[in-house]
């Protein structure tokens, strides 16, 4: 495992980051997800990245039994606060009410008395950012957090909460927004405001859902059992590569992934890990044998030769777009 600064933070993290959204708590039993976690740990990961909302919240306390007994000054632990995790209406957001508990929950859930990193999953259009930035500031300052992070937020939300964080003395240090060779969209803008302010991408979906793998053909079915069939999987988010233009165009990468010694997922991870602002790439798994595959994808240096192979393929299906970041913020109350 290799290892690199959040940003510019003093903080140093994984270049492959375990995360257990759509499969702790969801879509494998705790056990499997605790083996999951044993790999992760087998292979030199230590930042492993959750959220409250995951699976209702119990993806939290799988993560946090999974960890029980592990050193903890060994390990960074992420988590989010946003999306709904009651029927309240003060149970979402990121209002002063709702962080402040959001955050006690997410420690009791995780049997943790901090994490390294709090994130705010989206950005909140109906809670005015003073607030949000300055209850983070209480997390902070009351060492229930020891950074601040955002996710999938706009290069213009990133600036402004960026610049309250200065005054109030707090690190904000991330952006976690979805990254692959097929979704770019965070290159025109988010990245160049992010490398301004010593910020760090955390990207996460690196394998585009799986279509990366190669696994989906085009003019075919998708294999049973696979993402892109379950409903609690994601079918919904991997439902805007399932085309058969583009699936042809992942085909290409084939003999790029064949000559490099790496298998297609391994291609792909590494891809987003040649941006010098991304310092982890998280992976998910359901076995331990796909942490294992995908944590080889740290420390490889694709040449010139095939990243430009890799853009020649994939390119013209790429989404670049950097007004779809917008795609992700709520424009109602979650």
């Amino acid at each position: 495992m290799e290892y690199r600064h959040l940003g510019r933070s003093g903080l140093i993290i994984s270049e492959i980051a375990y995360g257990n959204w759509l499969t702790h708590g969801s879509q494998v039993e705790e056990d499997a997800a605790t083996a999951c976690v044993r790999a992760a740990l087998d292979v030199g990961i230590t930042t492993f990245d959750t959220a409250d909302v995951y699976a209702g919240t119990r993806a939290e306390s799988v993560l946090g039994r999974a960890l029980k007994g592990e050193r903890r000054e060994g390990l960074e632990i992420f988590t989010k606060v946003f999306w709904p995790t009651g029927p309240g209406h003060n149970d979402r957001g990121l209002s002063r009410k709702h962080i402040r508990e959001s955050i006690d929950n997410s420690l009791s859930r995780l049997q943790t008395d901090y994490v390294d990193l709090y994130q705010a999953h989206r950005f909140d259009r109906f809670t005015p950012l003073e607030e949000t930035m300055e209850a983070f500031a209480d997390v902070v300052h009351s060492g229930k957090a020891h950074y601040i992070g955002v996710s999938e937020w706009t290069a213009d939300q990133i600036r402004r909460a960026h610049a309250l964080a200065r005054e109030l003395h707090i690190p904000l240090v991330s952006n976690q927004p979805q990254y692959s060779a097929l979704w770019r969209i965070i290159e025109g803008e988010v990245v160049p405001a992010c490398e301004e302010l010593g910020m760090g991408q955390i990207v996460f979906s690196p394998i585009a859902q799986g279509v990366l793998t190669g696994k989906y053909r085009p003019g075919q079915e998708p294999p049973a059992g696979s993402r892109a069939t379950d409903d609690k999987g994601g079918a919904s988010m991997i439902g805007r590569y399932m085309r058969d233009e583009l699936l042809e165009r992942v085909q290409l990468l084939e003999p790029l992934a064949a000559d490099t010694g790496l298998t297609m997922a391994q291609l792909a991870v590494a891809w987003v890990l040649q941006n010098p602002n991304v310092s982890a790439a998280i992976v998910g798994a359901s076995r331990p044998e796909q942490v294992a595959e995908n944590a080889k994808a740290a420390g490889v240096r694709l040449d010139a030769e095939v990243m430009a192979g890799i853009e020649e393929a994939l390119a013209p299906v790429a989404v670049t777009d950097p007004k779809r970041v917008q795609d992700n913020v709520p424009v109602q109350r979650p």
